[in-house]
C-alpha cells in the first residue's frame, strides 16, 4: 500500500527515532508498503519518520546511481547492489574530505541543493531479518546512508545549509508545509488549511 509522505513542518521529521526488535507490529507489512511508497515517488531512501513513524528503521535503493557515468567502476559496481533496508543504524566512524553534491528530500519537493557529506563512513545496522552487519561504505552509497540516517535523528538536509540558502528557500519551505504545492505523490501536510 503506498502511504502518504509526511511533508517538511511535521514534528515527526525532527524526533529522534526509537529502537525497535523483532517484536515491532506488522514489521514485514511496513517494510514492503515503504519500498512501494518509496518507488512510487521515483525516491533512492525512505525513513520510517517519513511516513509519520518515529522509529530507527530506513530503505535505500540506490540501483539507480549505479548508471551514472561520472562515478568510477568501483563506486559503480558497488551501487548495482545496494538495496537494503536498515534498522537500529548506528553510523561508528566518518573519514574523509567532506564532498558536495546536490540533494533532494521526498519530505521536501522541488528543492535541491548542495549538502556536504564525508565521503567514508563504518555503520552498523540490523537487517529485516534482525541480523547485525558492520560496513564500510563510501561515494554515493555513504551519502545515501547518511542522508536516510539524518531523518531518524530529526535532521533534514535543509539543516545543513548555509544561513543565506536557507533565507533563499523559506518562503519554499513555508509553502511545502502548508500544502502550496502539487506534489507528483501523495502527501500528508501539517498546516494545509482545511477546504
Amino acid at each position: 500500500m503506498i502511504l502518504p509522505i509526511v511533508a517538511y513542518g511535521d514534528p515527526v521529521l525532527r524526533k529522534v527515532g526509537k529502537e525497535i526488535d523483532a517484536d515491532y507490529p506488522e514489521l514485514s507489512k511496513l517494510i514492503a508498503n515503504m519500498k512501494e511508497t518509496m518507488y512510487n515517488a521515483n525516491g533512492v531512501g525512505l525513513a520510517a519518520p517519513q511516513i509519520g513513524r518515529a522509529i530507527r528503521l530506513f530503505l535505500v535503493d540506490a540501483t539507480p546511481f549505479a548508471d551514472d557515468e561520472d562515478l568510477d567502476e568501483n563506486e559503480r559496481k558497488a551501487l548495482e547492489n545496494f538495496n537494503r533496508v536498515f534498522i537500529n543504524p548506528k553510523i561508528l566512524k566518518e573519514e574523509g574530505d567532506e564532498w558536495a553534491f546536490n540533494e533532494g528530500c521526498l519530505s521536501i519537493p522541488n528543492i535541491n541543493e548542495d549538502v556536504f557529506r564525508q565521503e567514508t563512513i563504518t555503520i552498523e545496522y540490523q537487517d529485516e531479518n534482525f541480523e547485525k552487519h558492520t560496513e564500510v561504505l563510501s561515494g554515493m552509497a555513504a551519502r545515501v546512508f547518511q542522508h536516510e540516517y539524518d531523518h531518524i535523528e530529526g535532521v533534514l538536509f535543509t539543516d545543513k545549509l548555509s544561513s543565506l540558502k536557507k533565507r533563499l528557500i523559506k518562503k519554499k519551505l513555508e509553502n511545502i508545509s502548508k500544502g502550496k504545492i502539487t506534489p507528483l505523490y501523495r502527501m500528508r501536510f501539517p498546516n494545509a488549511k482545511k477546504r
